[in-house]
């Protein structure tokens, strides 16, 4: 809703990439408020934006499903995202949703993200299939930690100073500056890896809807967290591939998240791993069971793994490997962001802003923070189950 930020790509160089017919633009931009997105800018675009979803879709074959990429903190990607998000499940209801939400930092510099943020996560509870939460800080630090591997000059790194993903500025950042392009580079090697199996061949591909199908067992918990490995950007640097073993191994530490977040001291509910490269069947099981004794998964669905592999590697790499957790460790990202909130709406601070949007009223919060309540209620309930035993079920015997 702010066209500079859309002006600036049909500028450079990645024009080509988007269909120019197919933007929607506003001048003013959202200001930070969830109930002009939602309320004001939802309405009046409404009909624009399902003209171009309708002309988008009846040129697919087989509709898989919509992604949804947007930001928790500020007002259009909340509130607009969220806005749009209920109406692709009123119009396309068969076909799945998936959001990749970009939660705001502890030191975020929109004071009002944390009443956006609960805003929005009433809707994704209430219209997301599947939410990958990503946050900001974890995608700074992962860009940090390729810096630094750069800059050691390690065998075989190669940098690429100008390159069509990167700013003008380089590829090489100052510390101190946040290098959003990067940044925005790790989330679409996410995606990549997400939608290779639509894209490429491969000897056990997954469809989109398998992994909601699979990894969300409860219709409420469907947050999951993501890790990839190897830790690259598309055009600054050219890693040296891991061992296919450690791969596995990096895929299950926190340093390969895009969440802060811990699930190995955590509960698994299920867990998908989808590799790319030439890896064999049988090197899965073998690292699935090298992994196992070290996670904890709900005791009545212990072997709750979902696997995919995909011939086809990302470019300058052997193989790849995204792994997507439904774990309880996202439950302290959910209360952070819950204590945040109340320290503004205790104050009743800014609240002036959105009660004088059409529609909007006092009840729209409390009902935010008892949807998000609700949801960590629920992460406690599973939580409390880490310590029982697992039920080992007789098999069933069959009379022959």
């Amino acid at each position: 809703m702010e066209e500079g930020v859309v002006n600036e790509i049909l500028q450079g160089p990645l024009r080509d990439v988007f269909d120019s017919k197919q933007l929607i633009t506003d001048i003013s931009g959202s200001g930070n408020n969830w109930a002009v997105g939602h309320k004001v800018f939802g309405s009046l675009y409404q009909e624009q934006i399902l003209e171009k979803l309708r002309k988008s879709a009846e040129h697919c074959d087989c509709l898989q499903c919509f992604f949804i990429i947007h930001s928790m903190g500020g007002g259009t990607g909340s509130g607009l995202g969220t806005f749009l998000l209920k109406m692709l499940k009123d119009e396309f209801p068969d076909v799945y949703r998936f959001v990749t939400s970009v939660y705001p930092s502890g030191e975020d510099d929109v004071i009002t993200s944390p009443y956006n943020s609960i805003l929005a996560m009433k809707e994704l509870n209430e219209h997301a299939d599947c939410v990958l939460p990503i946050d900001n800080q974890s995608l700074f630090d992962i860009i940090s930690k390729i810096d630094l591997m750069v800059n050691s000059g390690k065998l075989g790194t190669t940098i690429k100073p100008k390159s069509l993903v990167t700013s003008s500025a380089g590829a090489v950042k100052k510390r101190h500056q946040k290098p959003f392009d990067a940044m925005n580079n790790i989330v679409a090697n996410l995606l990549l890896n997400l939608t290779s199996s639509a894209r490429f061949e491969g000897s056990l591909n997954m469809d989109l809807n398998e992994i909601s199908m699979n990894l969300v067992p409860f219709p409420q918990l469907h947050y999951l967290v993501s890790s990839l490995t190897p830790l690259y950007t598309l055009a600054d640097v050219n890693i040296p591939t891991r061992r296919l073993d450690q791969m596995f191994s990096d895929a299950f530490s926190k340093d390969h998240q895009l969440i802060r977040a811990d699930p190995k001291h955590s509960l698994y509910l299920a867990c998908a791993l989808m590799v790319r490269g030439n890896v064999q069947v049988s090197d899965l099981r073998r690292n699935i069971e090298r992994l196992k004794p070290s996670l904890q998964f709900v005791s009545w669905n212990q072997e709750g793994w979902k696997t995919s592999l995909c011939s086809v590697p990302p470019v300058g790499h052997s193989h790849s490997l995204l792994a997507l957790a439904n774990n309880t460790c996202v439950k302290p990202t959910f209360m952070e962001l819950r204590e945040r909130f109340m320290r503004l709406y205790k104050k009743k601070a800014h609240l002036h802003h959105y009660l004088q949007i059409e529609g909007m009223e006092e009840s729209c919060f409390m009902e935010a923070l008892s949807s998000l309540s609700g949801l960590i209620e629920e992460y406690n309930q599973l939580d409390a189950t880490k310590s029982m035993p697992v039920e080992d079920f007789p098999r069933l015997s069959v009379a022959m």
